[in-house]
């Protein structure tokens, strides 16, 4: 059974992940705790398939929650939730480990569809983290984040993986797409991502973002 650790201090908030995650992921049993001592204590004692954190919690911030997830449970899948959609945020929890972000503002609906395109193998981006990310990169302040001269170095091969793995594809589908072997995408994947400086698929997206290979509107 996959099991969902929720980070959120807002009563009606956690309350309604409990009631509607199951929607998205059945038979999945849900933990929601409100502190960063609580989550610590869950961690102890068992590993989660998801963490969904807030980053304003009553006892710490959840991006430094999300940092020790990823160093001590890289298998976890942590996706932040706020109310923040400013650059030091997202781009913070980014560079912590987070495969999503979602802002609280938005619909929670759309909160749960986004969150059901992991499933595809898409990671779960608000489409205001998708412009703020845009916005970031077409100020000229990319070299804030990380160095960019990999991306220039792309062959039109490794184009073409990126662009497919920033859609959702996974790697077996897209072997099949361009005729390869699994082996072959896997090897450019590991190509790509040094080249870029990437260790996951939300940043791929937002590579791929960034050389117009997808259209920010993308489903």
């Amino acid at each position: 059974m996959q099991s969902i650790l929720v980070v959120e201090d807002h009563t009606d908030q956690r309350k309604w992940w409990l009631e509607n995650l199951g929607e998205v992921f059945p038979e999945t049993e849900v933990v929601a705790v409100s502190s960063l001592s609580e989550a610590r204590e869950c961690l102890r004692g068992r590993p989660f398939t998801m963490a969904i954190l807030d980053i304003n919690l009553p006892d710490g911030s959840g991006i430094d929650l999300l940092r020790e997830i990823s160093m001590n449970s890289p298998d976890t899948y942590g996706v932040i939730c706020s109310i923040y959609d400013d650059d030091k945020h997202i781009f913070s929890a980014l560079r912590a480990g987070a495969k999503g972000y979602l802002i609280k503002d938005q619909p929670r609906q759309q909160q749960l569809k986004q969150l059901k395109e992991i499933v595809s193998g898409q990671p779960p981006l608000s489409p205001g983290v998708v412009r703020r990310i845009l916005e970031y990169f077409s100020r000229g302040e990319r070299q804030h984040l990380k160095d960019d001269s990999g991306a220039a170095r792309l062959t039109d091969r490794e184009k073409e993986i990126l662009t497919l793995l920033a859609k959702g594809y996974s790697r077996p589908e897209a072997a099949n797409i361009l005729g390869l072997t699994l082996n072959t995408v896997s090897g450019y994947t590991k190509t790509i991502y040094q080249k870029l400086n990437i260790s996951n698929r939300a940043e791929a997206v937002i590579e791929a973002l960034k050389l117009g290979l997808i259209d920010q509107d993308m489903p």
